[in-house]
């Protein structure tokens, strides 16, 4: 498991350098990069292969992060738990997102995930925005991120956030962690955030469904032949504990008056089967849940291909959930 965590962390890690030099603040593009099906899978393997082979000159968008011009970071802890704030002071609301990161539960919080909080803070408009470094499997196992997570949310609450300008967005593990943090939240009767957004979110710890075996070639990024690949077949965070555990498998929880939330999908992913049952579950309990499944794109494509059309159109259709959803 050991020498899985290090080429995880080698494989997925985008160059972890920040810079004092300030520059602009990044902005949704008009329009990415379009093609058509068949070169759009090779230029998205081609992307993928210079990421997990650390092809030289290669330079992945995200790779770098440098505070936005005018911005404030700010990193430290809570009750031993690290957590980093973004400033905005072009911010025109007072909402706030925290943002919890993806990566199996094996990865700590990177460049490319700060970088993936921040559009989602500049998609919301957002005068803060939280950043949550958990604590990682194998050596923590659940309940550890979600404890940290928790302990966090009190926080922002404590800084004086409104629970209704508060929105809670993850991808991948991180998705799974927002709903886990929902649903402790709803059973500690603590105030919900405003609403949801759910990226790639991994939803259950089985591997039965149809999606798991028929995308496991076509998913470019976690399928088979990746570095999660067998991760996910086999999460750490959840080991000792029943599959069916509705904090492990959030697909068997009882979802009744969780927060509105977007939940955006590749059609090629391995979890798309899981995500559609979560989008199906929540509205049969009355949730305000919305789906889109993007034909043809891979595991948290709007991570880890930023510039194609796909990922602009899944970041306007955040930046839309937010404003009909949030004050």
């Amino acid at each position: 498991m050991r020498k899985i965590f290090k080429a995880l962390i080698g494989a997925f890690m985008l160059v972890n350098v920040s810079t004092v030099s300030a520059m602009p603040v990044w902005q949704l593009p008009q329009e990415g990069i379009k093609l058509d099906s068949r070169v759009e899978q090779r230029y998205i393997k081609s992307e993928m292969d210079a990421i997990f082979h650390k092809k030289p000159g290669y330079e992945h968008p995200f790779a770098n992060f440098e505070t936005p011009d005018g911005w404030n970071w700010k990193k430290f802890e809570v009750d031993g738990v690290k957590v980093e704030v973004l400033e905005n002071p072009a911010a025109t609301t007072d909402r706030v997102v925290y943002h919890l990161h993806g990566g199996g539960y094996m990865l700590a919080l990177d460049n490319g995930y700060r970088n993936l909080g921040m559009v989602q803070g500049v998609l919301a408009d957002a005068a803060k925005i939280y950043l949550l470094d958990y604590r990682t499997a194998p050596e923590n196992i659940y309940p550890a991120a979600l404890e940290d997570a928790v302990k966090v949310y009190e926080k922002i609450l404590s800084d004086g956030a409104d629970p209704s300008k508060i929105i809670v967005t993850g991808d991948s593990a991180g998705g799974h962690l927002a709903l886990e943090l929902s649903l402790c939240l709803k059973e500690s009767k603590m105030p919900q955030p405003k609403c949801l957004v759910l990226i790639s979110p991994w939803t259950t710890a089985e591997t039965n469904l149809p999606s798991r075996s028929y995308n496991a070639s076509r998913d470019l990024i976690l399928g088979r032949g990746t570095p999660l690949y067998d991760a996910v077949k086999n999460p750490a965070f959840a080991k000792g504990y029943s599959k069916k555990d509705p904090y492990i498998s959030p697909i068997y929880a009882d979802l009744k008056n969780l927060p509105p939330m977007l939940i955006q999908l590749g059609s090629y992913e391995l979890f798309l089967d899981e995500g559609v049952e979560l989008a199906k579950k929540a509205a049969a309990e009355n949730v305000k849940v919305t789906l889109t499944v993007y034909p043809a794109m891979s595991h948290d494509f709007a991570l880890l291909l930023p510039k194609l059309q796909e990922s602009v159109d899944s970041f306007r259709e955040i930046r839309d959930f937010i404003n009909q959803n949030v004050e």
